[in-house]
């Protein structure tokens, strides 16, 4: 009969074969504020840091550190409770507030990150009567999400129309009740963009909801930031979305919605129920982004000027990248060890990235994932593209 000891020497033998394959994942430690450039434990000076989801540059913004730390005075440090016991404040209710009038919806609720918004979403909304259609490509919240529900699955072939209608067929001649769509906004690993203005069309056509997760959007894609829907000229059910990345970079996810999604999230909704509420730091310095944000025309300008800057040198350098418009430029290199090496060679020469493999991305389509932000300069972009193209002829890559 199998013991503790060897249990765990099965577990690092699975661990030797990860390193061995070449896929071992590992965490470097800033010691400085996240920005455009970063000081990093055991490194002389400062990188270019071409990896973090900081697109509007507001994760040390002086006035969201400040706010932060009026929330703290004003509310203490931490809830100590789950929000239906006594974990809600009056400025967790002005968060919901804004984050709804900001996206056009009736009401938001707060979870203590996307992955729960996510997770919690489905199973209260969809029985076993309803179907849910989810792109091949979604986020593994969302796909996680629809797993602990109970509704019927189906998944259409990322960004395939033909497909999405032929589920959609296959939901109704099935008898579905409710169908839902759901989708990432941006595929995260790809930097594409769902095909919203077909999707919805797709969805009226057979009467279906939309959901989209809009994470890598919402801020700095669309008129003010409003996200991908904005972006396209449409209008979606239900918005789920994050302050972790573009507004301000801490933590804390949010759907958006008509009122009876949100009502029932709010009563039924698993990890909204049992998880602690936000930190008033969060709270307070999130309502200040939203402010920042509706206002920052001038550093959604800089974050794709410094988009179509990067994308021209890299491509101009021999590199192989996935088309788009998204400050997220995908350097494609296949293999994880060339993609490990990748990151390592341009580590040495102060620039911070990650490689990205397998089970991020699928086998074979390894890639070192830049993001472009509007903290970054131009003479950090240029001493980038220097050593991009250094380490990639270093490697083998060009």
């Amino acid at each position: 009969m199998a013991d503790k000891s060897s249990f765990l020497s099965h577990l690092a033998d699975t661990l030797r074969g990860i390193e061995a394959d070449g896929l071992l994942k590992r965490e470097r430690q800033i010691t400085s504020a996240q920005g455009g450039r970063v000081t990093v434990a055991g490194r002389d000076g400062r990188m270019v840091n071409l990896c973090a989801n900081n697109y509007l540059g507001l994760a040390d913004h002086p006035a969201l550190v400040a706010a932060a730390k009026t929330a703290m005075d004003e509310h203490g440090y931490g809830m100590a409770s789950v929000r239906f016991i006594c974990g809600t404040q009056d400025s967790h209710r002005a968060l919901e507030t804004r984050i709804a009038r900001f996206l056009g919806k009736d009401d938001a609720i707060l979870f203590a990150a996307c992955f729960d918004a996510n997770g919690g979403l489905f199973e209260p909304l969809l029985g076993t009567e309803d179907a849910v259609i989810s792109d091949a490509l979604n986020h593994a919240s969302i796909i996680d999400g629809i797993r602990l529900c109970k509704a019927r699955r189906y998944r259409y072939a990322n960004s395939d129309m033909a497909d999405l209608e032929a589920q959609l067929q296959h939901a109704r001649a099935e008898g579905a009740r409710f169908i839902l769509i759901a989708t990432d906004g941006v595929f995260s690993m790809d930097g594409t963009l769902a095909r919203l203005p077909e999707i919805t069309a797709l969805a009226a056509r057979y009467g279906a909801l939309t959901m989209v997760d809009d994470c890598h959007a919402t801020g700095f894609m669309g008129p003010q930031g409003r996200g991908t829907p904005a972006h396209f000229g449409v209008d979606v059910d239900i918005l789920t979305g994050t302050l972790g990345k573009a507004l301000g970079g801490a933590l804390g996810g949010y759907v958006a919605g008509p009122q009876p999604v949100i009502d029932l999230l709010r009563q039924r909704a698993r990890p909204y129920l049992f998880s602690n509420a936000l930190p008033p730091a969060v709270v307070g310095a999130g309502l200040a982004a939203f402010d920042l944000v509706e206002a920052a025309d001038d550093l959604r300008a800089r974050l794709f000027a410094n988009t179509t800057l990067w994308r021209a040198g890299l491509a101009d350098a021999g590199f192989r990248l996935l088309p788009g418009e998204h400050p997220i430029v995908p350097v494609m290199l296949d293999e994880a060890p060339l993609a490990q090496a990748m990151a390592a060679e341009l580590d040495r020469r102060g620039v911070y990235v990650a490689g990205f493999f397998f089970p991020v991305v699928p086998r074979g389509q390894a890639r070192i994932r830049t993001q472009m932000n509007a903290a970054l300069t131009r003479d950090d972009l240029d001493f980038a593209l220097a050593a991009f193209a250094a380490a990639g002829k270093a490697v083998g890559a060009i």
